[in-house]
This record gives structure tokens, sequence and C-alpha cells, in this order.
């Protein structure tokens, strides 16, 4: 049967333990004395007797033999020496962790995925690496959505594809838009015409949808994508036409649809809540970046 202190451990009743009174413990233990433990602590030794008792009183066992020389633990101080020792060493250790700030600053931006360029993260891995306590946390999606996000004060920053810039953008580029097929496909395509699209939502989606339309040709969603990824690979593979920023395909095995051809181009803004400061400077990098595209 477990004996008082055993249980009391078993309960999880460690959980309370002071670590004040737990480094005065060891520290007597360790130095083998009060008057040692004092001086390694830099208190009195009344102030380690009375932490001592307290944690005595604690947990309802004796735990040094006081009258021997060295002061040793008894029977129960030795059980708890070990717990205490890993209750002080993790207190260590989260300490150093709560002061170093790496870390500690979150910056929120939202990004269409095919922003996420190599040029692009370069920019915010320099960002980060200047400062230790940003934490870059990175969204992508679909450009409504992240506007959304943005003006209910998700992102500090967004990057959105939209058809006009509003007027607080920080900076937006044109981006060319083409009508794309398959390399591997037959020019011929069957009426109704077979599309390759983003979700309901999807800001080329509804441009595709208005351009056939009125030329009053029929048509049909052959592929639904979440990503631009999948819209490329549908498109890739032959499964049926798609709208598409001309950058985005490049390096792709698609062509330019003969006979849609070339689109009117979409915006590309960047937005920010602040207008000055670091969060400020690293909207400019990334729309310089942007420029370049």
């Amino acid at each position: 049967m477990l004996d008082t202190f055993a249980t009391w451990l078993h309960c999880g009743c460690l959980n309370l333990l002071d670590p004040r009174l737990l480094r005065a413990f060891v520290a007597i233990v360790d130095a083998g004395g009060f008057t040692a433990a004092a001086d390694r602590l830099h208190i009195t030794q009344s102030t380690i007797s009375q932490q001592l008792a307290r944690l005595e009183e604690s947990v309802g066992q004796q735990l040094v033999e006081r009258g021997a020389r060295p002061v040793h633990a008894t029977a129960s101080g030795e059980r708890l020496l070990g717990y205490a020792r890993r209750i002080l060493m993790l207190e260590s250790e989260a300490r150093a962790v709560l002061g170093d700030p790496a870390g500690a600053n979150s910056v929120r931006i939202g990004l269409p995925e095919d922003i996420v360029s190599p040029q692009m993260t370069a920019v915010l891995r320099a960002h980060a690496k200047a400062d230790r306590s940003i934490r870059l946390d990175i969204t992508t999606g679909l450009s409504r959505e992240l506007a959304e996000r943005y003006r209910g004060g998700e992102f500090d920053i967004v990057v959105v594809k939209e058809p006009a810039a509003s007027a607080d953008c920080l900076a937006a580029f044109p981006e060319a838009m083409a009508w794309f097929e398959s390399e591997d496909r037959a020019p011929e395509w069957t009426d109704p015409i077979p599309l390759v699209t983003f979700p309901a939502g999807g800001l080329y989606r509804e441009a595709m949808f208005d351009r056939i339309e009125r030329e009053r040709r029929r048509w049909y969603i052959a592929f639904s994508g979440s990503s631009l990824q999948s819209v490329l690979v549908g498109v890739e593979t032959g499964l049926g036409l798609s709208l598409l920023p001309v950058a985005a395909a490049k390096g792709r095995r698609l062509r330019v649809h003969g006979h849609f051809g070339m689109a009117p181009p979409m915006v590309v803004s960047i937005y920010a809540w602040e207008r000055a400061g670091p969060m400020a400077e690293l909207a400019g990098r990334m729309a310089r970046v942007l420029e370049k595209r």
C-alpha cells in the first residue's frame, strides 16, 4: 500500500509545489547543511530553514535529517529529490524560453498562391532574419476571401488580385491575363466548351463566364480546383480551357487559346494597415517584387 508521500505524489499535488521551497530543499541536501545552502542561495539561514519547514508542512513529511552531519535527505526526501530537480530544471528552461523574444511578434500576411515566389519569400526571409522577434504567419487563398479577412483585421499585409484597386492600396500593378489550353490537345473544342475553374467566388471564374456568355457560347465546368496548382494541372492534362495569369503559365505545357486569346488585365494590389515603421517597410519591399513580376 502506498504511504502518505507516495499517495501525495500520485494524486498530482506535486504541481502545487513552490519552486522556491524546492530550491531550498535541494540546496540543503546538496550543500549538506543549512548555513552552506543559505550562502549558495544568498539568503539567511533562518529564511532557508523556514522555507524547508513550509515544504515539509505542505507534503506532510520530514524531508531531511536535521541532526545528521552532514544533513541528508530522509527516505521521503530522497523520493522527492528527483522530482524537485526536474521541476527546477523545467522552470529554468521555461524562464529561458520566455526570456527569448524569438518568434514573439506575429506578422500576419495574406497572399494568393502564385505570389509566393522565390523572390517574395527571399524578401520575407530577409525581414525575419533582421529581427528574431518576428514570426511570419502566411496564409494563401483566393483573393476575395483574403481581402475580406484583411478588412476584418485578420492580416497586417495582404496581396490580392482584383478588377480595380481600392483607394487605400499601398501599390497596384497590372497582371496580364490570357485563355490557356493544353499544348498536347487538338485545338478544336466540343460544344459546350469545357472549362477548368476555381471554386465559386474565384475572381477568374466569373470573368470566364462573362466572356463566353457575351459571345453566346455554351459552356460547362469540367474541372474545379481549389488551388492554382490543381487548376494548372487540369488545363495541362486537357480537361478544358481556363483564364489564367500569363506569369503563372510560364514553364507549363500550356498555350494561349487561338480564339479567346489575351484578356483584359487584372490588378495585383498590396494593402497594409501601417504606413510607417517596420511593417510598412516590409510591405514596400513586397511591392517592389510585385512590380517586377
